[in-house]
């Protein structure tokens, strides 16, 4: 097996990283920062990242078969221009709640957007890090990016059984996602919101993007929204 190699590509400093999808047609990482309100994009080629801030908290963001992209923006789906820098609104949800927005969201293979709220509580136990984001590999196997845990962990979906884990410098790991040649590449996203000033000193790279090659497994294609 290939050594493992874990590499801040960007050092973005976002308050909380989160959603990174490839996007192979334009060999680029798109990711959102969801307390700065900002979709970015990173392009792997140039290295150059191009950010949008829109006026509610960020939460996901996917591809889409027609072209463009969709995104979770406060309780609103959303499709997304990005070189106008606009969003139409495709739907709206929990008008009555107050502080509410979407938390996460994926596409699934039918090609559906699902997302949840910030609704839902799940009780841990202290021994274990906060299981966050999360992507799949080619081999059916899932990968998830322990918040608070600085790590990311293969696990067997059928027996519960931790195949693998991958460490990482900063502790505020958020998702995850295949990417690069022949998704090839793990891209992991982080958080920097809630550290104080010596855990940043311990951790300068933290809300940054990082890439991890040399996993010896690949990982397949994001599904894109069918609407």
């Amino acid at each position: 097996m290939s050594s493992i190699k874990i590499e801040c590509v960007l050092p973005e400093n976002c308050r909380c990283g989160e959603s990174p999808v490839w996007e192979e047609v334009s060999n680029s990482l798109l990711f959102v920062d969801i307390p700065a309100k900002k979709l970015c994009r990173w392009d792997s080629l140039t290295k150059q990242v191009q950010r949008v801030t829109m006026d509610a908290p960020v939460s996901s963001v996917a591809l889409r078969q027609s072209g463009g992209y969709v995104a979770t923006i406060g309780t609103k789906f959303c499709a997304l221009n990005w070189e106008e820098q606009s969003a139409v609104v495709l739907a709206t949800v929990d008008n009555d709640k107050k502080n509410n927005r979407f938390n996460d969201g994926k596409v699934d293979p039918a090609g559906r957007y699902f997302a949840a709220n910030r609704r839902s509580v799940y009780k841990l136990e202290k021994e274990e890090q906060i299981p966050d984001g999360m992507c799949i590999d080619a081999e059916g196997k899932l990968w998830v990016a322990c918040y608070n845990g600085g790590r990311v962990i293969r696990l067997d979906p059928v027996t519960g059984k931790r195949l693998q884990t991958v460490k990482l410098p900063v502790d505020k790991t958020t998702s995850c996602c295949f990417g690069g040649k022949n998704y090839s590449e793990m891209y992991v996203t982080c958080a920097r919101d809630g550290m104080d000033p010596e855990g940043l000193l311990r951790q300068p790279e933290a809300g940054g993007i990082f890439k991890i090659t040399g996993l010896g497994v690949k990982g397949t294609a994001p599904y894109s929204y069918a609407g």
